[in-house]
């Protein structure tokens, strides 16, 4: 029996300090940094807590519900001396929870198949499987030029205005694997997607309920949901308790599962909060010196393991406070994942969605989930291709808006043609329009046949040949 086993059930009643979320226990005997404290108020209301901080003579514990109500003589705390833990079941898919796990959608309760730590359990590196399997999202600019892998991070960086809930949405409706998902033939495959949400408005809350009942998409989505006027200190264990259930569906039932979580700032913003209560030296913009490793821990919760067919996939999005993709929690973020998408507020302003800025967009692990046996053999060049024309355009458009459109060349007029089209044709796409790999690829070599082949320099004779003016 350990030592925190030992001591299960101690109490100690009144605390010397309540400020904010936070609580300070003196002599509370032997307790062990995230360990699970119930708190009691005066009237024998229970709230949860877990220890932050253990020292020799104190504790320091954040209460998830807040502290309101507490007092300092007629708090009761009890720490329990484990971790804090949750029920996880495959009867989770199709349910709303709050952001403590807690049913919110009238239901029952549902039946246990474990209980599991919500920090996980740290995968061996050696035991990671290299994610080369794609998940189709039907939006073009993700699917053909920033193909989402299965196993992979793949932020979204949005901005505050930006549709970022509406794509999120429209990725949690449409998302599927991959038809060339390698799987063995006694394998009944199945999908699910938990979606965390953290800081939200009600009316956000609504609309993603609403969307997912309306579609049938929440018979395999298991929703947490931690709204805006919740104590922001739920947040911080929000995305654990969505990744606790992911992993279990993943690696103990083999599903593949999709993880998407908004807000990541909100997210942040609580560890500051708590951070600066504690009196720790701020980092960056008052943030903690550990946001990066808090992060990590977060999103490093992904991939693919050799002993269990399952995989988690990832997909964060956080807001840029002043669209500064240089703020913290945007560029630390990169440092952590595979990529990122980028929305732009300037094709936003034109009417476009999703309004997906395709050059800063980046997938590090798209040349291994597409391709021959996968989605097509010409998919890698044509993405390419995409990406140095439309670059070009980039160019083109900063000349003409010196000299003029009517004194560029005729060259260089097909370009800006093709650049609009793209934008117009290929980035846009209605916010319920699911389109297959084959039809986004179609797309894309139609808007290549507006240029002159001899401009077509990434792509093989053999790709033009048997695409090029075809469609």
């Amino acid at each position: 029996m350990s030592i925190l086993a030992k001591y299960k059930g101690q109490e100690v009643s009144g605390v010397s300090r309540i400020e904010g979320p936070i609580v300070v226990v003196e002599s509370p005997g032997v307790v062990g940094y995230d360990e699970v404290v119930d708190i009691y108020d005066e009237e024998g209301k229970i709230r949860q807590g877990r220890v932050l901080e253990a020292g020799e003579n104190f504790a320091i514990v954040e209460v998830f519900s807040g502290t309101t109500g507490l007092s300092i003589d007629n708090t009761r705390v009890r720490f329990q001396g484990r971790p804090l833990r949750i029920s996880v079941s495959s009867e989770m898919l199709g349910r709303i929870f709050n952001g403590l796990g807690d049913p919110i959608d009238g239901g029952p309760e549902p039946l246990a198949d474990k209980y599991a730590n919500i920090n996980g359990l740290p995968i061996n590196p050696a035991a990671r499987k290299y994610p080369r399997d794609y998940i189709q999202t039907g939006i073009s600019t993700i699917d053909g030029m920033n193909t989402l892998v299965m196993g992979q991070k793949l932020p979204i960086f949005s901005g505050n205005g930006l549709p970022h809930d509406q794509l999120a949405a429209q990725i949690v409706t449409q998302a599927d694997l991959g038809s060339a998902v390698d799987r063995p033939q006694s394998q009944t495959t199945e999908f699910a997607v938990i979606f965390a949400a953290m800081g939200i408005k009600h009316d956000q809350a609504a609309f993603f309920r609403d969307t997912f009942t309306k579609t049938g998409a929440l018979s395999r989505v298991a929703m947490f949901l931690n709204l805006a006027d919740d104590p922001p200190v739920e947040r911080i264990v929000t995305p654990r308790l969505a990744l606790t259930l992911a992993e279990y569906l993943a690696f103990d039932l083999g599903m593949h599962v999709l993880v998407i979580m908004t807000d990541m700032t909100s997210y942040c913003e609580a560890l500051r909060q708590i951070s600066n209560i504690r009196g720790e030296v701020p980092s960056r913009k008052g943030y903690p010196g550990y946001l990066y490793s808090d992060l990590a821990q977060v999103y490093e919760r992904t991939g693919r393991i050799k002993l269990s067919y399952g995989s988690i996939t990832q997909i964060p999005i956080l807001t840029m406070p002043n669209d500064d993709i240089t703020h913290p929690v945007p560029d630390l973020t990169g440092y952590i994942s595979e990529g990122q998408v980028v929305l732009d507020r300037s094709l936003f302003q034109k009417g476009i969605y999703p309004p997906i800025s395709v050059l800063p967009s980046l997938s590090r692990l798209m040349k291994d989930g597409i391709g021959a046996g996968k989605t097509r053999a010409d998919h890698s060049h044509l993405a390419a291709q995409l990406y140095a024309a439309f670059a070009h355009v980039q160019e083109i458009r900063a000349l003409a808006s010196v000299i003029g459109e009517e004194e560029m060349s005729s060259i260089d007029q097909q370009y800006l043609a093709f650049g609009n089209q793209f934008e117009l044709g290929f980035v846009r796409q209605d916010h319920d329009e699911n389109r297959s790999i084959e039809e986004t690829l179609r797309l894309a070599w139609k808007l290549l046949s507006m240029l002159p082949l001899e401009e077509l320099t990434r792509l093989t004779a053999d790709e033009i040949d048997q695409y090029f003016g075809k469609f």
